[in-house]
């Protein structure tokens, strides 16, 4: 199977219960640098290793064939509160 940000997506949202996923292809293009973002309830009470284990364990196929993974993970709430943060910063 080829990674890219289609397939990183897809497999993000059929294996974890998120709200919100968005995946970038930093490598220009070669689908070797993926970072993404996941906002998901299944991290409250998560401390952020916990939440990098969790994700890691679920996408350990598509980790192993890309060069770099780099993960933001967030709760509802913490997603919320980070969008209203960089919003004022904005203006």
């Amino acid at each position: 199977m080829e990674i890219n940000v289609s397939t990183l997506e897809e497999s993000i949202t059929k294996r974890l219960k998120v709200a919100h996923v968005e995946v970038q292809d930093m490598s220009g293009g070669c689908g070797q640098i993926f970072e993404a973002v996941i906002v998901s309830p299944e991290f409250k009470g998560k401390t952020t290793l916990a939440r990098h284990r969790l994700v890691n364990n679920e996408l350990k196929e598509e980790i192993a064939k890309v060069h770099a993974w780099t993960q933001k993970c967030y709760t509802e709430e913490e997603w919320e509160k980070k969008r209203s943060q960089d919003a004022v910063a904005s203006t």
